[in-house]
């Protein structure tokens, strides 16, 4: 699949090059979940410039350090002593270089010498601030174990806190990118073909490129590819987020299945895990592994306890749906009784999904400061419950408010109760607002303004 989007980036990333160049050395960070085009984006923005590429795989410092030497004696055709067996001594001997020579240095899973080498954060810091204002080296550090890079880079009891110069964090593809996708390769796509893209990839562009290069544009063909024997997709799962827990895995996999469920309360998911005590995973889920997100109805106080849970990655919303839940079937290798469930099941997942598009879409259109869903539960009961699928606030005061029902085919919306939670809403928390009612389906997913 050729390149996307990330114009931004690699315009920010061009400019960083030309400081380094110019004037002194530069440190970038790039972070995001894993599979998000890092490499890609950093190794397109390197095209042309001088690159030295270094991949830090889980390997004793020695052997790593030989691999390193000859990768930077080749890219840049200078001298680097034999026998360096020490990270930090290497890497003073790459800044060296850098008096001289103006490059690119790009590590690649930095995080690894986590597991590797403590010492290595404090070593690089105290070359770094000997060498980056008399040096013209490009120094970029990637990695997709997001709460580590944060740690590294933004803990202030770190060493190489305050040190970098930017910090870039990558996103999946915007809707519209993934409508692009789909043009430039299924030009007859339905709707729905890109709806089920959406469910599935969440805008990751490894996963896109996978469907697209097993030629997977339909709702059907995406479906086969991710439950087929060996896909990828079915372990991907487990080990983005045992890379992300660690040993902490079994607890938040359990939260993560219950939200994925429809357990989306804290006392209806600590009741579904049996544990009473889960206030501050929660917070870490949402606050520093960016795995679920807390949501609130529209306009409600930030200290509201009308509070609901949802896994923000649509893929593994997707994947704990289907996946997690049928491991008995997978373990049987009956992938097509699974494949089944899928297609049988995917009209009514993705309508919840749908909702989602539309709330990102009216995101990227811009125009709104406040995008989301209102619900109103009368004495806690979830049977009384009023609720709006999505409620946008313009930025313009004198604008109407936005308020729409999402439903995958028209047919199935009933005008008349849609136009009492209308004016159910208008009575609870806008008084006095202009209000735009609309109705959104699957014909409106390309255009909803």
């Amino acid at each position: 699949m050729k390149f996307y989007d990330r114009n931004k980036e690699l315009e920010q990333l061009a400019e960083i090059r030309r400081r380094s160049f110019d004037n002194h050395s530069q440190m970038t960070v790039i972070t995001g979940r894993r599979r998000i085009g890092k490499t890609k984006l950093i190794m397109k923005s390197c095209e042309d410039t001088s690159t030295v590429y270094l991949f830090v795989s889980r390997n004793n410092e020695a052997t790593l350090c030989r691999q390193f030497s000859a990768s930077v004696r080749q890219a840049l055709d200078s001298y680097v002593p034999d026998g360096i067996s020490s990270f930090v001594q290497l890497f003073e001997q790459i800044m060296v270089i850098g008096k001289t020579v103006s490059f690119n240095l790009v590590i690649d899973e930095f995080q690894e010498f986590f597991n590797i080498n403590l010492s290595v954060f404090s070593g690089i810091q105290d070359v770094w601030d000997r060498y980056k204002d008399i040096t013209h080296v490009n120094f970029i550090a990637s990695g997709s174990v997001y709460t580590l890079m944060h740690r590294i880079f933004m803990d202030y009891k770190e060493p190489l806190y305050g040190r970098c110069d930017t910090i870039i964090q990558l996103r999946p593809f915007t809707t519209s990118v993934l409508e692009q996708i789909l043009s430039d390769y299924y030009p007859q796509y339905a709707n729905d073909d890109l709806l089920a893209l959406f469910t599935i990839t969440g805008g990751v562009p490894k996963y896109v490129e996978l469907l697209v290069e097993r030629g997977a544009f339909t709702v059907n063909d995406m479906i086969d590819r991710v439950m087929e024997e060996n896909s990828i997709f079915l372990e991907e799962g487990t080990i983005l987020l045992a890379q992300e827990f660690g040993k902490k895995y079994g607890n938040y996999f359990s939260i993560l299945s219950a939200i994925a469920s429809g357990r989306n309360t804290a006392s209806e998911i600590a009741q579904a895990i049996g544990e009473t005590n889960i206030g501050g995973m929660l917070m870490r889920l949402e606050e520093d592994y960016e795995i679920i997100s807390k949501r609130r109805p529209v306009l409600s106080k930030e200290r509201s306890q009308n509070v609901r849970y949802e896994i923000s990655d649509n893929f593994l919303r997707f994947w704990f749906r289907y996946v997690t839940r049928n491991q008995n079937l997978l373990q049987m290798g009956l992938n097509d009784r699974l494949r089944d469930i899928v297609i049988a099941d995917y009209p009514t997942y993705s309508g919840l999904v749908l909702e989602r598009w539309f709330k990102q879409k009216l995101k990227e259109e811009g125009g709104y400061k406040e995008i989301g869903s209102w619900w109103n539960t009368t004495k806690g009961n979830k049977t009384d419950q009023q609720e709006v699928d999505v409620v946008a606030i313009p930025v313009d005061d004198d604008a109407p408010v936005l308020v729409a029902e999402v439903k995958r085919q028209g047919k199935n919306f009933k005008p008349e109760w849609f136009e009492e939670k209308v004016e159910h809403l208008r009575d609870k928390i806008l008084h006095g607002c202009k209000i735009e009612s609309r109705l959104f389906t699957l014909e409106n997913m390309r255009m909803i303004n």
